[in-house]
């Protein structure tokens, strides 16, 4: 247990109607950083996210010699350095996924050894795959044999004769990342690079579109001979001058205040298209009996219209870093739900699936892990501490119980600042725009 305060999550005691405004996505936010630091000039992003997550990021560019104006949280401009990248680092990761993933296979290309540690909660993080395909590249790694930080990436990447790129097989069943890292850094490898993923399963799917999506906007060709595999053609990494979109997974515990209380949220500047999951969300709620309308505003979502939640049962492979959230609605529903496709979110921040089942038992819910998801019964809930484990999808996920459970607790609910600072606020700012009401029931119908 943390010795951080714990956060009294506000309850709704009637339908919310907010206007929210989240930050900028995580994924892109990082993704453009990674290609900022390859292209050749310099490049902007408008509306970053500034968050831990992306701060260590920004900290991996400067290490390894690129200059980052970032003091207009705003307009970020990043200057990649002149000559090979700095290596004799070292890379503090934190408890960034992004940064342990992302950053060696670009480390490759230093002028020297890199070496990458972090939070103790992110050692168990697994990029053992990562790592082994990186040595059948051809470079040099360092690690404890246990796949895991901390580990040392040598470089400069050697030089190698023939024209074909190189081949390699990874298995990313436990995490995309994997794919979109080597995706991220292919172009800057003198022959580029044929990728192939080799494991049974490839979780969260759209990230590595997303990945794709914004290499062909750099200039970067792939091609993709088939669903799992993709050839990298070596060549120039263009600089970008590039908004990046709001976080919509950020987005995703203020839509389900909607349908838990009945009410309505306005997300701002919702994009018309997007690569993001967190666009799965309207499906989600949609299944569940509440709707979300795209209007010029932003995306609007509404409480089902005789306030209740129905219980699911939903694949969210492509969509794991949603599942703490939906649990929460799955909770509050009117019938069981099973979550499905989501194994691998035991290797994320901590094991997401226990740490469901664990909060979710000590307030009073059914709850158990199945091999691939959770089960989960709703019963009356009753107030009580949630633990975070120092994952920021777990203090969202205690909010959005909070608004119907008097009497929870949210523990270290800074530990959302990893990807949304400021969420406890923004949260008690929404929560407040309830009407004022007699009504002491929860807003859902929920015991």
């Amino acid at each position: 247990m943390t010795d951080a305060r714990p956060w009294a999550a506000p309850r709704a005691d009637s339908p919310i109607d907010a206007r929210v405004r989240v930050p900028g996505s995580k994924s892109l936010t990082n993704r453009w950083l990674v290609l900022a630091l390859l292209a050749e000039g310099t490049s902007v992003l408008r509306h970053p996210l500034r968050s831990d997550d992306s701060e260590r990021m920004v900290g991996a560019l400067r290490a390894l010699g690129a200059e980052v104006d970032d003091e207009d949280p705003a307009v970020w401009v990043v200057s990649p350095p002149a000559g090979r990248l700095r290596g004799g680092i070292d890379i503090d990761c934190g408890q960034a996924g992004t940064v342990m993933r992302f950053v060696p296979p670009v480390a490759a290309l230093a002028d020297g050894p890199v070496r990458f540690d972090g939070h103790p909660s992110a050692r168990s993080r697994p990029v053992g795959p990562l790592l082994q395909a990186l040595g059948d590249v051809g470079v040099t790694v360092r690690e404890e044999g246990r796949g895991t930080l901390p580990f040392e990436v040598l470089g400069p990447l050697p030089a190698t004769s023939g024209a074909e790129p190189p081949h390699v097989g990874i298995d990313a069943s436990a995490s995309s990342q994997f794919v979109s890292a080597l995706l991220l850094a292919a172009a800057a490898y003198p022959r580029g690079l044929r990728l192939e993923h080799t494991g049974p399963t490839l979780p969260s799917l759209p990230h590595i579109e997303m990945t794709l999506d914004v290499l062909a906007s750099v200039g970067v060709r792939v091609d993709r001979p088939d669903a799992t595999s993709w050839l990298v053609h070596p060549g120039p990494v263009r600089a970008v001058d590039v908004t990046v979109e709001p976080d919509l997974s950020s987005a995703a515990p203020f839509l389900a205040l909607a349908a838990a209380t009945g009410g309505r949220v306005l997300v701002a500047d919702w994009p018309e298209t997007t690569t993001q999951p967190g666009e799965r969300m309207r499906e989600v709620l949609a299944a569940m009996g509440a709707r979300t309308d795209l209007t010029a505003a932003g995306l609007l979502a509404s409480g089902a219209p005789d306030g209740r939640l129905r219980g699911v049962d939903l694949d969210l492979s492509e969509v794991g870093e949603l599942t703490p959230v939906i649990a929460a609605l799955c909770a509050l529903a009117d019938s069981p739900s099973r979550l499905r496709g989501v194994g691998h979110l035991r290797g994320h921040e901590t094991d997401r699936l226990a740490a469901l089942v664990t909060e979710l038992t000590r307030l009073g819910a059914g709850a158990r892990e199945l091999p691939d998801g959770l089960a989960i019964e709703p019963r009356p809930l009753v107030g009580a501490p949630v633990r975070t484990y120092h994952d920021h999808r777990m203090a969202m996920f205690g909010a959005v119980l909070g608004v119907a459970v008097p009497g929870l607790e949210v523990e270290d609910v800074a530990t959302a600042g990893k990807t949304f600072p400021g969420f406890d606020l923004a949260w008690e700012e929404a929560v407040r725009s309830a009407a004022p009401t007699q009504a002491s029931a929860s807003p859902t119908g929920h015991p």
